[in-house]
């Protein structure tokens, strides 16, 4: 057997490269294919390779909207096979989407079987869905077979496919665009294109209009599943001068009566690209939180249509307030992004702004409109040469049959006797005996003498750029009757509104006040027990092995709780928010951004005009409003600026008679000090309050020296205090024997 021969690369054939230069070039060919062969729609037809290989395909198989349905594994079998060599999966999600009403605007695609549903369930396999051209698909394809486009190899170079579509419809702004190339992307939403053919219109006629002039006709974008949209008027003009910025989309919903003075709010049509399944299981989820105590419950009762039911817990919570706090904790109200970052006519992305992807629609339709009337000027001056050379065999038909009797070569014969060019001769020759009727001379006549017509208005057209403009216009016209807003599918779904103003109450005013007993775990679960418990009550409610009641407060359902972290910031859960005490309740780290290094200091109920007191451990503290700290987000309001290993390490509650603060340190050192030493911040590092070399503070609090220091189950008299009062940032001194041990004045 013969030995195989290796393949070896001659050394001399072997060119060293710089990594980065080879990583560079290599990247930089996949950035470019990823932005101009997959992501970036074309500004002319709106439509990414795959879509518009799709839209071909199918014309090619001849699935006009008349025409019978065919496999989509078919059409996507095609689009692999001739034009787009990738994935089939891929493919077959491009198809689906542009056959989903509640994705696409206008509908590229019918489908026949289960394309998914606004629940978020996938389509059927293609094996068993059915597709088909829409009408909008047939305009944008109207003339690629009279030269209206490019056509450039397929990758295999076995046929051709179309390098834009002659787009007879304002697709990219109609259906919209989402796509993320490197560095770049692209977010486009749909709109009416009523609207948009009457800001085409408009562009017609004044080529500079003015964006705020153009916004006044395209109000704002239009999507599939509507909604309303409540972004200001001067927000969207900014947008589209821009190209870039957002819309404010809501859920609509409506408010049905029931008996006994309830109600009950049923939403009918919620925000584009939002799945409904999604949506209720976030809904359900806040209500198992207690986020909104004010919801009882929610139910999908939608069949075609979409109907969601939320459930107020009471019939006396105004309904624009419930809706309100649900479109901040959930999807029933987005923010769409407007990114119109396009490929240009010469193949480069830029982000246009409203005019400029008007005008190059436009620019598109006009050479569309040129390169079809010169094919058709072309076709007419072939028919006409025939027809010319038909009329010619008429009037000396007896002549053209003897010699076509008679000669062995009659073409050069007739040719000679009649001036007839080689196309008008070959035509004669092949005409049929039943064309020499009277009446076929007539119809020749009448032909001959329209085509003369179309021709002399065709130059005109190829001549004059005004007669261009007003036949764009017409064909405008003719997609505005087609598709506008006097048509179901035209019909604009996104309600243009204004958002509510504030809402006077707050929802505390309609939660229900009950005690409860807040209860956080040495090992930090939280949670929140009906009624006031006692120590042992809170002691004997069921814990995680290892882990016991480190806090236990007396609260009510419509109170705040103020956490103090050892990392000097204040974070503020609302009881109503937490956790039942039937289980363990929740890890309160999951509800406030205490990172695992840092620690819970102490706990307390908000009650408003009082004064804390804090400290961190090297000593450093002042008295802070209790109003000045309460948080509005998870990350907490940072009131005790620490330094590097440092901790926040006391927390007291300034009694409204206090003149003395008592600091005691890690090695029972106690110093008291007159209180009107420490100042009240809203923020900051403090002063000194202790200073003891080589140690720690371990607490701090405010007392009234004539009632005494409270140091765990004793009260130190004033008399017997004398020896440790002194000065702040004084280091204090050993406690007496008898005294209590315990490194904290309050356990």
């Amino acid at each position: 057997m013969a030995k195989r021969t290796p393949n070896v690369v001659p050394l001399a054939a072997v060119k060293p490269v710089q990594f980065g230069q080879a990583l560079q070039e290599r990247y930089l060919s996949y950035a470019l294919s990823t932005i101009m062969a997959r992501s970036l729609p074309d500004v002319r037809d709106g439509l990414k390779p795959v879509h518009r290989r799709l839209m071909y395909a199918m014309r090619q198989l001849r699935l006009d909207p008349n025409s019978a349905f065919k496999k989509s594994a078919r059409v996507v079998g095609d689009v692999i096979g001739q034009y787009h060599p990738h994935g089939d999966q891929s493919i077959y999600d491009a198809l689906v989407r542009l056959a989903q009403e509640f994705s696409a605007r206008f509908p590229l695609i019918e489908g026949q079987g289960n394309f998914g549903n606004i629940d978020g369930d996938n389509p059927a396999a293609m094996r068993y869905t059915e597709a088909r051209l829409t009408a909008v698909a047939e305009a944008l394809l109207d003339g690629i077979d009279e030269n209206a486009v490019d056509f450039r190899p397929n990758y295999d170079g076995s046929t051709e496919e179309p390098v834009v579509l002659p787009g007879g419809f304002p697709n990219l702004l109609a259906n919209g665009a989402a796509g993320i190339a490197v560095g770049m992307a692209c977010s486009i939403p749909p709109h009416n294109v009523g609207e948009l053919c009457d800001a085409l219109l408009h562009l017609v006629k004044s080529p500079n209009a003015r964006i705020e002039t153009l916004v006044d006709l395209v109000k704002g974008p239009d999507f599939p599943t509507g909604g309303l949209l409540v972004e200001p008027r001067e927000s969207i003009v900014e947008s589209y001068r821009t190209g870039r910025g957002a819309f404010r989309l809501r859920a609509r919903w409506v408010k049905e009566e029931l008996p006994r003075g309830q109600y009950r709010i049923v939403v009918t049509e919620i925000p584009y690209q939002v799945q409904k399944g999604k949506l209720i299981e976030r809904i359900a989820e806040i209500i198992n939180a207690k986020k909104l105590p004010i919801l009882e419950d929610v139910r999908d009762e939608s069949a075609d249509d979409v109907r969601v039911v939320l459930e107020p817990r009471t019939g006396q919570v105004p309904a624009e307030l419930l809706m309100e706090q649900l479109f901040k904790l959930t999807d029933l109200e987005i923010r769409f992004p407007l990114n119109l970052n396009v490929l240009d006519r010469n193949n480069t992305p830029r982000v246009m702004d409203l005019r400029e992807a008007l005008q190059a629609f436009l620019d598109h339709r006009r050479e569309v409109l040129i390169r079809r009337s010169t094919f058709r000027l072309e076709a007419i001056e072939r028919r006409l040469e025939i027809l010319e050379g038909f009329l010619i065999a008429y009037l000396n038909i007896d002549r053209l049959i003897k010699i076509i009797r008679e000669e062995d070569e009659p073409k050069p014969v007739m040719m000679k006797a009649f001036g007839l060019t080689d196309t008008q001769a070959e035509a004669i020759l092949n005409m049929r005996l039943r064309a020499l009727r009277r009446l076929e001379e007539f119809e020749i006549k009448g032909e001959h003498k329209k085509l003369t017509a179309e021709r002399k208005d065709l130059k005109a057209l190829l001549k004059e750029e005004k007669l261009q403009w007003s036949k764009i216009a017409e064909q405008i016209q003719e997609t505005k009757a087609k598709f506008g807003g006097k048509t179901k599918l035209g019909k604009r779904r996104t309600e243009l509104a204004d958002a509510p103003a504030g809402i006077e109450h707050a929802i505390e005013d309609f939660i229900e006040r009950e005690p409860v007993t807040v209860v956080l775990s040495s090992k930090g679960w939280i949670r929140a027990a009906k009624g006031h418990l006692d120590d042992n009550q809170a002691a004997e409610l069921k814990y995680k092995e290892g882990d016991e009641a480190r806090f236990a407060l007396h609260a009510q359902s419509t109170d705040k709780v103020l956490v103090f972290g050892t990392n000097g910031r204040f974070y503020t859960l609302g009881c109503d928010r937490l956790p039942s005490a039937r289980g363990h309740g929740e890890p309160v780290r999951l509800m406030i951004e205490l990172a695992n290094e840092h620690d819970i200091v102490a706990l307390s109920v908000f009650k408003g005009g009082r004064k804390f007191l804090v400290a961190s451990d090297a000593g450093r503290g002042f008295i802070v409003p209790e109003d000045e700290v309460v948080a509005q987000t998870k990350n907490g309001k940072q009131v005790l600026n620490l330094a590097d290993k440092e901790k926040a390490q006391a927390f007291g509650i300034v009694p409204e008679n206090a003149d003395s603060i008592a600091a005691l340190s890690e090695g029972r050192k106690l110093l008291i000090f007159p209180m009107e030493q420490v100042p009240e911040m809203g923020r900051g590092r403090g002063v000194t309050l202790q200073r003891s070399k080589g140690d720690r503070l371990s607490d701090a609090q405010a007392f009234r020296l004539a009632d005494g220091l409270p140091w765990g189950n004793r009260v130190l008299p004033a008399s017997e205090l004398k020896f440790w009062r002194g000065e702040r940032a004084q280091a204090g001194r050993m406690p007496e024997k008898g005294w209590p041990r315990a490194k904290r004045f309050k356990d």
